[in-house]
């Protein structure tokens, strides 16, 4: 036995010796990245859940989401604190992807909150319906409630605004089994939109819902935080409100296209019903509920047996 490998019992250079001075000070543990758990970049500060573990460019890496939603790319392995711990993150075993598909399959949520159906496949539309006044309206509400109201049944209409929403339910003919539920933008007391929709509901005040929102369009209803904004900007009269809005943001606000860019975007920032103001959420619940109700039989006649 010579010199060196007496004073030594391995090998000291074998191995990834950089990988060990890469770690954070302190004793690490490996740790499967699973999705959900949230971690600390300890090089970087970088903290967040983990959403998705993949190999990029040759190597594992491992995205981590922080509390605004912005997600960065890491590469899977040490450098990392959990609890305050240094941990070497390593790549979920067959095992554990194996057990997570089974918990996300039991807790699956809709983009609404609600518990997914597992397998379960679009029913036939029923008769009732929910009309929302535009296409933005309708792409958000198709984003967020879409699963749960295909599994209802439900088609969602547009009403391209409600000047005429009398004469709308009156074409439409709501019965008990023909419901109508109606979201109307900006519906604040003393509007226009306030007296159409108290004309409009005395068409047929037992199978029509009219509810509203009190923001001036369905943009104003997504979280400006979503947007990096602590509010949305107050627009000055006489201005288009939503060029106003792309402007404010600093985006392209000259023509119509630049408006569809801008909702696109806009749409593109809503994941899930927290990203929507709970003014919007309670409206839509609300109307769902209310197209989705069951039918209730009319009661038997005196003269008529049980």
């Amino acid at each position: 036995m010579n010199a060196w490998a007496s004073r030594y019992d391995s090998d000291p250079l074998a191995g990834d010796w950089r990988a060990r001075h890469a770690a954070p000070r302190g004793r690490q543990r490996e740790v499967e990245a699973q999705v959900g758990m949230v971690v600390e970049d300890a090089q970087t500060g970088w903290c967040g859940a983990v959403v998705a573990v993949e190999k990029a460019g040759g190597m594992r890496v491992v995205h981590l989401e922080d509390r605004r939603g912005v997600v960065k790319a890491f590469p899977l392995g040490p450098g990392f604190l959990l609890d305050g711990a240094p941990v070497l993150l390593t790549p979920p075993t067959a095992a554990a992807r194996e057990a997570l598909a089974r918990q996300q399959a039991a807790g699956a949520r809709t983009a609404s909150g609600s518990r997914a159906v597992s397998g379960a496949s679009a029913r036939v539309a029923t008769a009732s319906r929910l009309f929302v006044e535009g296409r933005h309206d309708a792409e958000l509400v198709e984003k967020v409630w879409g699963d749960d109201l295909r599994v209802e049944g439900v088609v969602v209409e547009m009403l391209d605004g409600v000047d005429d929403l009398a004469a709308v339910i009156r074409d439409f003919a709501p019965t008990a089994r023909r419901r109508m539920g109606v979201l109307v933008d900006h519906l604040v007391p003393g509007t226009k939109e306030s007296r159409i929709v108290a004309a409009a509901q005395r068409v047929s005040p037992e199978h029509v819902l009219i509810v509203g929102h009190p923001y001036v369009d369905v943009w104003q209803s997504v979280r400006p935080e979503r947007l990096g904004m602590d509010s949305w900007p107050v627009i000055e009269r006489g201005r288009s409100w939503k060029h106003g809005v792309l402007a404010h943001l600093g985006w392209p606000a000259a023509t119509q296209a630049d408006v569809a860019a801008g909702w696109k975007r806009i749409l593109g920032s809503v994941r899930t019903y927290a990203d929507l103001q709970p003014e919007l959420l309670g409206r839509v619940e609300e109307l769902i509920d209310f197209v989705t109700a069951p039918t209730v039989p009319s009661a038997p006649a005196a003269d008529e047996s049980p």
